[in-house]
């Protein structure tokens, strides 16, 4: 999800959007050096003359995101995937087995549908120099499968290990609204500079029962300076 189903990177000077994974722009150069003064001093010794020289540093700014493969400084080309299956559970029976005319035993209750998940839980990381930070999701459309269901999007949730750098809300479809990721981190001592670092737990609300199949979609994040 780039999550898109989850991650990986690309390079962006002011913001960058990833189907989950990382991005990264970064220049600082020795930008001008002038020519020094020349001076000379006469007269008795001791005697002494001085002179000045400018230096000019100029560093862009730059943002670095990812979600999953590629922890800084790499920038990875994986586009992670995220995978939600449902099982289903007979009360009394346990899981039914497939094929026709299986007999299972049965209480009566209603059958028990849980959702089990496999590369859900995502290592997140944003690096700036650009000030504050915002997040955002932005989906295509729903999840389809090869029969033309859909599931929407927004039933996909996030939730971040540290609320120093929070997970944007999914939408149904379109651009979802922005979070802030707060500015320092670990040893950072500049408020314009953010170094965070997260894990994002996505989930399946599961809240209707749907056509039997394999649906697919992807998401996108994006993250921005001003």
């Amino acid at each position: 999800m780039n999550t898109r189903s989850a991650p990986h990177g690309r390079i962006a000077r002011r913001a960058c959007a990833i189907a989950a994974g990382c991005a990264l722009a970064w220049v600082a150069t020795p930008d001008v050096v002038r020519a020094a003064q020349s001076t000379s001093g006469t007269g008795g010794i001791p005697r002494s003359t001085s002179v000045n020289l400018d230096f000019t540093i100029s560093i862009d700014k730059f943002i670095f995101f990812r979600i999953g493969d590629g922890a800084w400084p790499v920038q990875s080309g994986t586009v992670n995937t995220v995978a939600f299956a449902l099982a289903t559970s007979i009360p009394g029976g346990g899981a039914p087995t497939a094929g026709n005319n299986r007999a299972t035993s049965w209480n009566g209750t209603a059958p028990i549908f849980s959702v089990g998940a496999t590369g859900n839980v995502l290592p997140v990381e944003v690096r700036s120099n650009a000030g504050q930070i915002t997040l955002r999701a932005t989906t295509t459309g729903p999840l389809t499968n090869t029969g033309g269901n859909t599931i929407p999007m927004s039933e996909i949730t996030v939730a971040s290990s540290d609320s120093a750098l929070p997970a944007p809300t999914i939408p149904a479809t379109g651009p979802g609204p922005t979070v802030n990721v707060s500015s320092g981190g670990p040893g950072v001592g500049f408020t314009q500079v953010t170094q965070r670092a997260a894990d994002w737990t996505f989930s399946y609300a599961n809240s209707a029962n749907r056509p039997a199949g394999t649906y697919t979609g992807q998401i996108t994040f994006t993250a921005s300076s001003p």
